[in-house]
């Protein structure tokens, strides 16, 4: 697949204020003006946030009813239900509001649903459990804002109900007491990227503030906060670097049980968004993939090491279950799409007995692969239910709006989406999608890599790979910086997992490099020892054997002109 190397315009007046203003290098001032960070102001808070860059949690409509609400149950100690999601973000929410409230006096209950039962959201069965349990108050946690049917029907039972979301808004509204979502139309409050745990931080952050606690009584749950920020994919810029870069530090140090022992589970000898997105996220995950959710919350609710040591062990079990089934429906997906020898501008796939709680990850796979949009729908009975990836450029979601005569229901955004197809009109939406995908040339999109600069062999040192820590947290809108290296020569190279990856000896002069291609390695049947090629990748510091030595991961790779 070919894919363009798009490199920024470089800005040199720019870079140099900026690295001489910060004390930084320019290697990490054009990355800084690459990103289009902002005023001077921005870049210091990019580069060293400190716990006066919240911003007023008051300046959320609705914040001033909802912790008014939520005072009135502690001092009246009511019977109140926190209902969140089975996701990372649902299940730190929950936690965060949970374990923050305790302190306060109010002992709520908590409602987590089950993804392969329930699905996402609220839903009437579970609010008449919360009606049973002589609840007064439900306050939601990374969703609510699209359960206007079930929060009228909580109304009518006398229950009121405090939405905290950060998902995109309909037309209407449910009609709870208070909403807290930056993304609604009427918004006031200066930044929209939240997670879900970032909007119940700054709740529990308005409370504190009203009852006049000290900074630490909410800040000390911003490891949690941190997890679930960069498990969302929420972009990390803003606030969201704050509670990032600041929770990470407290993340090292955590005093929460649970959370420390997954921690020491997962075997990475740094514990930076990297390890949060695939060492601790996957695990979490993995509960509600697999019908478990109550597992992860337990774990983070636990004071009891042994009890944390028994969930761990359970977590890291159904991750491998869940590691096992995706694999499985992953080789089945690609054996299906090599037999189909049409050309096809998207891959919408069915099958029985693929497991709903995994098939968005296979998807997410597939589009990776092949560049194509793609939909994997599980059959159960005379249904489908289904999870979709997009690319850059074709809106998913979109584009299901445009052909929903042939679907039961669907949900999502531009790049995922999920989605419920009879058996008998999934041929109908297969066509339907595949010609929508047509029409908006999806076969002439082509990928994209935005490159950071150039560098020489002769330039790489470790010092280099310590100056691009300053940029860390990496994730959305702050991607870790990518580069180019010219004209080296292969030494050494060989594919590696069955043919899956690559492996490379490179060498520039006197200077020589290792580098690793993941899901690179059909390379090593195109390139030979002594060709001169030009790549793109990241700078890592592997670590084997006690020794450091710098590595080059590979994003993609072609011959040198």
């Amino acid at each position: 697949m070919t894919k363009q190397w798009k490199f920024y315009e470089e800005n040199n007046e720019k870079i140099e204020t900026i690295a001489s203003k910060f004390n930084i290098s320019k290697l990490v001032a054009g990355i800084i003006a690459n990103r289009n960070i902002g005023n001077d102001e921005d870049i210091r808070v990019f580069l060293n946030p400190t716990r006066y860059d919240f911003h007023n949690p008051f300046l959320f409509n609705d914040m001033e009813k909802a912790v008014n609400r939520i005072i009135s149950a502690i001092q009246n100690k009511e019977n109140v239900a926190i209902y969140g999601d089975y996701d990372v973000d649902g299940i730190t929410s929950t936690t965060v509001l949970k374990k923050f409230l305790k302190q306060r006096g109010l002992d709520t209950k908590t409602y987590i649903p089950n993804r392969l039962d329930e699905g996402y959201g609220l839903n009437r069965d579970a609010i008449d459990e919360i009606y049973k349990e002589g609840c007064t108050l439900i306050i939601t946690v990374d969703c609510g804002i699209s359960g206007i049917e079930e929060i009228d029907y909580a109304n009518s039972l006398g229950i009121q109900t405090i939405v905290t979301d950060h998902h995109e808004t309909g037309d209407s509204l449910p009609n709870a007491i208070a909403i807290i979502d930056a993304k609604k139309k009427d918004n006031t409050y200066p930044f929209r990227g939240l997670a879900g745990v970032g909007v119940v931080f700054k709740l529990i952050q308005a409370i504190s503030i009203k009852l006049n606690l000290e900074e630490k009584e909410y800040l000390q749950y911003l490891d949690l906060v941190c997890i679930g920020t960069i498990s969302d994919i929420v972009p990390l810029v803003n606030e969201n670097r704050v509670i990032a870069k600041l929770g990470l530090k407290l993340l090292n140090q955590t005093k929460n049980i649970g959370l420390r022992e997954l921690i020491n589970s997962i075997g990475f000898k740094e514990i930076n968004s990297t390890a949060v997105s695939f060492g601790i996220a996957p695990r979490i995950n993995a509960c509600g993939r697999m019908g478990h959710q109550q597992e992860a919350l337990d774990l983070f609710l636990t004071d009891n090491i042994r009890q944390a040591v028994e969930i761990t062990t359970k977590l890291n079990m159904y991750n491998k279950i869940r590691q096992e089934k995706e694999r499985a429906i992953f080789e089945e997906a690609i054996s299906m799409i090599e037999k189909d020898e049409k050309a096809k501008n998207t891959l919408v796939l069915a099958a029985k007995n693929w497991h709903h709680g995994v098939i968005g990850i296979v998807s997410s796979k597939i589009t990776d692969m092949y560049f194509k949009p793609s939909i994997l729908i599980c059959l159960e009975g005379e249904n489908g239910k289904g999870s979709g990836r997009s690319i850059p450029g074709f809106d998913l979601h979109n584009a299901l709006t445009k052909c929903k005569s042939s679907l039961e229901k669907f949900g999502g955004h531009e790049m995922a989406v999920g989605l419920t197809v009879k058996k008998d009109k999934f041929e109908e939406f297969k066509k339907e999608f595949e010609k929508i995908a047509i029409e908006e040339n999806v076969s002439q999109i082509v990928p994209i890599i935005n490159v950071d600069g150039v560098i020489n062999l002769k330039d790489m040192n470790k010092q280099i790979a310590q100056e691009l820590k300053l940029l860390e947290p990496f994730g959305d809108s702050n991607k870790t910086p990518l580069f180019v290296y010219k004209n080296l020569k292969i030494d050494s190279i060989r594919a590696l997992t069955e043919g899956k990856h690559l492996k490379l000896t490179l060498k520039d002069a006197s200077y020589t490099i290792n580098a690793i291609g993941f899901n690179l390695g059909h390379f090593a049947n195109e390139y030979r020892i002594g060709d001169k090629v030009d790549l793109v990748g990241t700078i890592e510091v592997n670590v084997f054997n006690g020794y450091e030595n710098l590595q080059i991961n590979i994003k993609d790779m072609m011959r040198s002109l």
